[in-house]
């Protein structure tokens, strides 16, 4: 919640000084000209300790200073003040500091959630398919962006859908929060996938309306399991399609992309599903186009499929797939836009 805390090393350099210096001062007389370096004491400690701590450090540096038996030339008044002048700033620096990182501990608590309000930690398994999910966020600073994913069980069996919204970060969390809505609501009333695609994008295309020249779209992927979790139908509005993976192997479930969300295309077809049957130990893993447009260095695409055959292979437990391959991600690529990773097991 605080962020990246400093360096241990920084938070000991402070102490390491004084106690250094006090040692050497007092062990030999021609250690004197080193006393300067008391000077940086405060100011280093504003760094990791609080405005009590500091103030501390402060005072020890000028009874230091004062000792006798450290063989330091008696300060006079100006230097004196000098020093206590520094302490006094550095305490002062260290309460600003203290309140600005209680603020932002409040601030990404309230990211948090509204992350947790947008994305629920998926359970391990919502109806008979086992869920593990991973989500990143592009911009620097949030927790939450433009990608998002559910399951949920109801009346028509479990149904999954991951999407990626126009944009990313803060900006898009209005139109996830609206398109996760209205999965929730048509996943328990509409009795097949193609009406829920169908609602979603009415949902978007109607927040469109009340903006001028708002252009929202968003790619989804859709997905109802059948009651013995036997079989799968998959829909797509623009997202990449699922990996199936079947021993050893991987490859992309071959169904026809629908249109975006929300673009509204005039004589558009309305997106046409496919019937895949399952096998058991079969698992799906999916993922947003932050994980299948990742390029390296030499500008590759991340191969998300080859990558997925072999990790498979070598780590058989699907709750493993995705930490490996952000893993892979955060070593080889670039990764600029909000990652997403979903994988269902049937048993």
């Amino acid at each position: 919640m605080r962020g990246a805390p400093p360096p241990g090393w920084v938070r000991v350099l402070p102490v390491l000084l004084l106690v250094g210096v006090a040692g050497a001062t007092t062990a030999t007389p021609d250690a004197r000209d080193i006393g300067f370096v008391l000077g940086a004491i405060p100011p280093l400690a504003v760094l990791s300790y609080g405005p009590l701590a500091t103030g501390v450090l402060g005072l020890l540096v000028v009874i230091l200073l004062n000792l006798p038996a450290a063989h330091l030339n008696r300060p006079g008044n100006t230097d004196l003040l000098t020093i206590l002048f520094v302490a006094a700033l550095s305490v002062f620096v260290s309460y600003v500091r203290s309140h600005r990182d209680a603020q932002l501990v409040a601030e990404r608590s309230i990211a948090e959630a509204v992350q947790r309000a947008v994305l629920p930690p998926l359970p391990d398994r919502v109806g008979r398919i086992g869920c593990v999910g991973l989500y990143r966020a592009a911009q620097d600073g949030t927790l939450v962006g433009g990608d998002f994913f559910d399951v949920r069980e109801g009346p028509y069996g479990v149904r999954a859908v991951m999407g990626d919204v126009q944009g990313h970060g803060l900006a898009a969390v209005g139109t996830v929060v609206s398109l996760l809505g209205a999965f929730r609501e048509a996943a328990l009333d509409q009795p097949d996938l193609e009406s829920v695609a169908a609602r979603m994008d009415r949902r978007l295309a109607t927040d469109s309306t009340r903006v001028r020249y708002a252009e929202l779209f968003a790619t989804a992927v859709l997905l109802e399991f059948s009651a013995d979790a036997g079989a799968v139908r998959v829909v797509t509005c623009g997202h990449p399609a699922p990996v199936l993976l079947r021993e050893g192997r991987a490859r992309e479930v071959a169904v026809t992309p629908g249109v975006p969300l929300g673009v509204g295309l005039v004589g558009a077809d309305p997106p046409k599903g496919v019937t895949l049957s399952l096998d058991p130990g079969d698992v799906l893993f999916l993922a947003s186009d932050g994980v299948w447009e990742a390029r390296d260095a030499d500008d590759a695409f991340y191969p998300l499929t080859e990558r997925l055959a072999a990790l498979s292979g070598t780590a058989p437990d699907p709750a493993a797939l995705p930490r490996e391959v952000w893993a892979e991600l955060v070593r080889h690529c670039d990764v600029r836009d909000d990652v997403t990773m979903l994988v269902l097991s049937p048993p």
